[in-house]
């Protein structure tokens, strides 16, 4: 994979070019919980904030009928860490709400991440207890970090697990995501993109196509025929203003009439027709063979409504040409989170080497120590185990693949606060969206199944060193 990627850039991802002169991005920094800021205070204030420590974010399980999550966001949190500052701004909110002390305020106003993180790469399919990032600094830079990044990842990457369902359903042809009124206006561009990575062809969201140089898609909604006195007046002005190339909604009235009226104003090179309500199944054959019954043998069918990847499933008998979905894409599809959690797993000892830490709660518990991950695949490029690399810290540290068939899972993502900028942008969700298309190709056939069972290959430990 790293040798397809263009040579790393050692510098923050640049500014808009588009933004104007002198704009500064909104800091990250506040968005984070307050218990982080009085762990730091206490630590600065005992002498363990400059501990070595290595932090891990994972996930114990699956969410139910899952047999296979997707990393996704990752970017977008490699962007977001580049503007994790304490300006003028956040340190005088902090100050006037007595969040901290004044010494903190002073080591919080020359704050930069300058550690290290390595992660599974964006797109890459992932399981149960797989070390999907690891952050590796002083205990007081890596703590600050953890809630914008699991808010990033947990969000992104559930959106991400929810469309691979989707298009892994929808085979061959393409899905649409159409979902940014069914979530906040920020999570609609992260939820834009994060569909793209599993798969999407293209978002209705103009601020992530903007953003993150993705097709975007949109013609006309039900308002626009009812603006009109009739239909045809309507479908007349849409196919003056975009062409025959255009898709018209044809169920705002009657749908056999709609067919009609479009394929009278438009001819029978018009480029697609909607369906938006009713049995979609039934009404895709019978607008199928009426098209083909006007000439239209090439108009398109696109269907929208309430989909997931069940009812995408159960279209794939009926002559559907690409499907828009909306609500159940930017909600991940009933799973709206991963569950992943930010863990500190080794922290620096007296004698100043790493030394594994882990919390035993009941149900809640992790596993110490440095990791690392491969997968093994067989003869013919399947996964048949996820393997886990734990032992010595220096071990897991230098870990190598000792053949072809472990495929190794982590990349380097920051080093020494420098963000590797391969990730970020318009070309890093490409690189994801292709990561996506080969790490699902590799999962057994069983994993695309839509019914409940066990994850997509099991997990096993290697321990070295």
């Amino acid at each position: 994979m790293s040798a397809e990627l263009p040579v790393p850039s050692a510098v923050p991802p640049p500014a808009d070019p588009e933004a104007p002169a002198g704009h500064r991005a909104p800091s990250t920094a506040l968005l984070t919980d307050r218990y982080e800021l009085t762990m730091l205070q206490a630590a600065l204030a005992d002498g363990t904030a400059g501990r070595r420590c290595v932090f891990e974010v994972f996930t114990r399980r699956l969410p139910a009928g899952r047999r296979y999550g997707v990393v996704a966001g990752t970017g977008r949190l490699l962007e977001a860490l580049a503007d994790f500052r304490f300006g003028e701004t956040e340190l005088s909110f902090l100050s006037r709400h007595g969040v901290v002390d004044a010494p903190t305020l002073r080591w919080l106003e020359s704050y930069r991440f300058r550690g290290s993180i390595t992660g599974y790469a964006e797109g890459e399919v992932f399981l149960p207890g797989s070390p999907l990032l690891v952050v590796e600094g002083t205990f007081a830079e890596a703590l600050l970090l953890e809630t914008l990044v699991l808010s990033v990842l947990n969000y992104d990457s559930a959106v991400a697990s929810a469309a691979s369902r989707m298009t892994s359903a929808a085979l061959d042809r393409p899905c649409l995501e159409m979902g940014s009124r069914r979530a906040h206006e920020q999570a609609a561009v992260a939820a834009a993109r994060a569909a793209v990575v599993a798969g999407f062809a293209g978002t209705s969201n103009l601020e992530a196509g903007r953003r993150y140089g993705l097709h975007t898609i949109g013609t006309a909604a039900h308002s626009y025929t009812l603006l009109h006195d009739d239909e045809r007046a309507a479908f007349r002005a849409q196919v003056a203003a975009q062409g025959v190339g255009t898709t018209l909604l044809v169920d705002t009235y009657d749908v056999a009439q709609g067919v009609r009226n479009a394929v009278e104003v438009a001819g029978p090179e018009l480029g697609a027709v909607r369906l938006d309500s009713g049995d979609l199944t039934q009404l895709a054959q019978e607008v199928r063979d009426q098209l083909d019954e006007l000439g239209a043998t090439r108009t398109r069918i696109v269907v929208s409504s309430d989909l997931d990847e069940h009812a995408i499933a159960a279209l794939a008998v009926a002559p559907v040409d690409s499907y828009g979905v909306g609500t159940s894409v930017v909600t991940g599809s009933g799973a709206p989170t991963c569950g992943m959690v930010y863990k500190l797993v080794a922290r620096e000892g007296a004698d100043g080497a790493l030394k594994p830490v882990a919390k035993a709660s009941a149900k809640k518990g992790s596993s110490g120590g440095r990791k690392s991950a491969a997968r093994r695949l067989d003869a013919q490029g399947r996964a048949v185990e996820e393997v886990v690399v734990t032992g010595a810290d220096a071990a897991v540290a230098s870990w190598a693949p000792p053949g072809p068939e472990l495929r190794p899972l982590l990349v380097p993502l920051v080093d020494h606060g420098a963000v590797d900028t391969r990730w970020t942008g318009p070309q890093g969700v490409r690189v994801a969206a292709e990561r996506h298309e080969q790490s699902r190709s590799e999962l057994p056939l069983g994993a695309r199944r839509l019914s409940h069972g066990d994850a997509a290959v099991p997990t096993v430990t290697l321990e070295v060193g």
